[in-house]
């Protein structure tokens, strides 16, 4: 009689399971963002409610600034007037709740999102022919022309009095139990933060995809790209509307944080200002702008309880730091890495 065995394999100890890192990010930089991400968390149990107040104008500038650096950084395209679609979240926020009295968050960012890419689109089909300066000073021309609206049509948007942005309710909440600063500080601080990762992770998908990789071509060799089959008008088009719509969240969390729609958020000044993080804060990384807003605006706080002459001092501390630190920020310590791992 025959029976049939079965032989298997010799049992061994499971390998060690390793955690998989995604592609384009190093071990260091996720266990660094996660850092921040813990200490972003838990800062309203320690930070005191004025730096609390300093953290909301950062979120909304760090959405603006993925935008933004999504055109100047990976397109090579240098916007002058993107303040405009700042003013527009913000306006967008403000008209919603006068016109029809609904609060909600929500439908504020809805409402930015619409008006922001209804309003892009013949922008960026008209800006898109163009590079470098003529970019430049077009957008600049449109930023100027909306302030200019802001300002004169006195009874669509008040003028230079602005619109005021109420407190929104939060996915239908309206949280009376909180005052304004308590409410700021804490949920619509977390609301915000969750906000923010989610848009980084969109936008980093955005510049990794195929998509992110035409529009870097089209930045680097625009008749090379074209030769490849890119195109290009429609790349940078597209770039346009995505950055215009992240300024305009951007400039409904600005608006509910100070409770105004200000016309002063589409002059031009305002759009230097991202110029300025970002170059700061090292436009050739992805989160180098993020960064530049943080340092930009805590310099601007620091220095403007210091002295009535803060602008100065800002400017030349800024100057010194461009000088100096070329690649930003981020682009020094980068430098700094690499000069480590060679020795």
């Amino acid at each position: 009689m025959r029976t049939d065995t079965v032989h298997s394999a010799p049992i061994t100890a499971p390998e060690e399971l390793e955690f998989i890192v995604p592609p384009g990010v190093s071990r260091a930089k996720l266990i660094a963002g996660g850092l921040v991400i813990a200490a972003l968390v838990i800062a309203p149990l320690i930070v005191s409610q004025y730096y609390m107040t300093l953290l909301i104008p950062f979120f909304a500038y760090a959405v603006i600034l993925l935008g933004f650096n999504l055109l100047f950084g990976y397109g090579g395209l240098l916007s002058f007037g993107h303040a405009l679609f700042i003013a527009i979240g913000a306006y967008a926020a403000a008209a919603l709740v006068s016109k029809t009295g609904m609060v909600s968050f929500e439908l504020m960012l809805l409402t930015a999102i619409v008006a922001s890419t209804i309003i892009s689109i013949p922008i960026a089909w008209l800006a898109s022919r163009f590079t470098g300066i003529f970019f430049g000073m077009l957008t600049l021309s449109f930023g100027m022309l909306f302030h200019s609206f802001l300002n004169k049509f006195y009874y669509i948007t008040g003028g230079d009095s602005g619109m005021r942005v109420p407190r929104p309710t939060l996915f239908g909440m309206e949280l009376d139990q909180f005052d304004k600063t308590a409410f700021l500080g804490g949920p619509f601080y977390y609301y915000c933060l969750v906000m923010i990762l989610l848009l980084t992770l969109v936008m980093w998908r955005i510049v990794r995809s195929p998509y992110g990789i035409h529009l870097m071509a089209s930045r680097d060799n625009a008749v090379k790209a074209l030769y490849l089959g890119v195109k290009i008008r429609s790349v940078r088009a597209i770039a346009f509307v995505i950055s215009a719509v992240y300024a305009s969240i951007g400039g409904v969390i600005l608006g509910v944080n100070t409770g105004l729609a200000d016309p002063e958020l589409a002059y031009w000044t305002h759009s230097g200002h991202l110029v300025f993080m970002a170059v700061l804060g090292g436009y050739q990384e992805f989160l180098g702008p993020v960064l530049g807003a943080f340092v930009f605006i805590l310099l601007q706080d620091e220095l403007s309880s210091l002295t009535q002459y803060w602008r100065f001092f800002l400017g030349a501390i800024l100057a010194i730091l461009v000088v100096v630190l070329p690649g930003g920020i981020m682009g020094a310590v980068r430098k700094f890495k690499s000069k480590g791992e060679q020795a």
